[in-house]
């Protein structure tokens, strides 16, 4: 049951990441949020290679 990541911007010019509902962090440049984002998801894409070591 994976819940999806993903980023808004806020009224602030600062972005938020979010999985599913909940915040994971804010305060971010778009650039820093989007590479978070890239970071979580290829965490959790592989948890059966943490496993196999």
């Amino acid at each position: 049951m994976s819940q999806t990541i993903h980023v808004k911007p806020t009224h602030d010019g600062t972005y938020t990441v979010y999985r599913g509902p909940m915040v994971l962090v804010s305060g971010l440049t778009r650039l820093q949020a989007e590479l978070y984002q890239a970071s979580i998801s290829r965490n959790t894409q592989r948890p059966q290679a943490a496993l196999a070591v």
